[in-house]
């Protein structure tokens, strides 16, 4: 018998992804996408949502510090942090690295996710019994549109592709909510997928939709994610007022926790803009 490959195909940008799975450890289908976890041959387990990967043990670590430390370090004093969606808890887990964070929250609408992690996935769920830490499940979009104004420093959106429900969370009334929910000076960071493939999809978009909603400061920085269609993925920081290329250097290249890819040098390097995306 040969070996076994669990294959992504994505179709409409014609590219596919793949890996050798040596056995399926899980599969469920839950009330809003099908849970799959693989054992792969060189990658540590994978976490499979509706055919899509979602991560990695060998890479997941590239995704989840670039989506949490540049925009804890390019806020002032984060302190209130949410996080929309990030069900499988490794973002929850990076922003707790953060000593002044007093509360994080973690909305998540499918708590099936959350507790296939915790069980195949407890590296990423180590913080999830912080005292600081608070798990929600329920729909990230309403949430949002009924806490209280000025009640966050930070939100990170960690989204599923931007089609079906997760769609709404890349939109300016979506966005035009958030800004309501921050605090002066607040932040929002959202996945902004692939600069190579979805540059004119869904950057610039997020870009033009945040700005609609009333940012002023709008800046997509790029980082490697060897396992996500290209290679090559994103995250957009949009700033309630302020510059998002601007943040606390000398407490990044301080920073009294482990990193695997992230620290200030890092940082400053994914804030250049390629060419490409800066007719934008």
């Amino acid at each position: 018998m040969g070996e076994k490959w669990f294959i992504e195909k994505i179709e409409h940008d014609g590219v596919a992804f793949s890996l050798a799975v040596t056995e399926k450890l899980h599969e469920e289908q839950s009330a809003y996408q099908r849970i799959e976890v693989y054992q792969t041959r060189e990658w540590g387990r994978l976490l499979v949502l509706d055919g899509c990967v979602m991560l990695t043990e060998r890479d997941e670590f590239f995704y989840h510090e670039m989506m949490s430390h540049p925009a804890l370090f390019a806020h002032r004093d984060p302190r209130r942090v949410a996080i929309i969606g990030g069900g499988d808890c490794g973002i929850l887990r990076e922003v707790l690295r953060h000593e002044q964070v007093e509360h994080a929250i973690q909305v998540e609408i499918d708590e099936r996710v959350t507790r296939v992690s915790e069980r195949f996935f407890p590296e990423l769920c180590n913080a999830n019994n912080d005292a600081r830490a608070e798990l929600r499940f329920t729909d990230g979009v309403e949430w949002i549109g009924a806490i209280p104004p000025e009640s966050l420093d930070l939100l990170i959106v960690d989204s599923t592709d931007p089609v079906g429900p997760a769609a709404d969370l890349f939109t300016c009334n979506f966005l035009r909510a958030a800004r309501q929910a921050l605090t002066p000076g607040g932040i929002v960071v959202q996945q902004s997928e692939s600069p190579l493939l979805h540059r004119d999809s869904v950057i610039a978009p997020l870009q033009r939709a945040a700005s609609e909603a009333g940012f002023d400061g709008v800046h997509t920085l790029t980082f490697p994610m060897p396992s996500y269609p290209s290679g090559w993925w994103s995250a957009t920081l949009i700033v309630n007022g302020g510059d998002p290329r601007n943040f606390r250097e000398s407490d990044a290249a301080a920073k009294a926790f482990p990193t695997r890819y992230y620290n200030a040098e890092i940082h400053r390097a994914a804030l250049a803009t390629p060419e490409l995306l800066k007719p934008l």
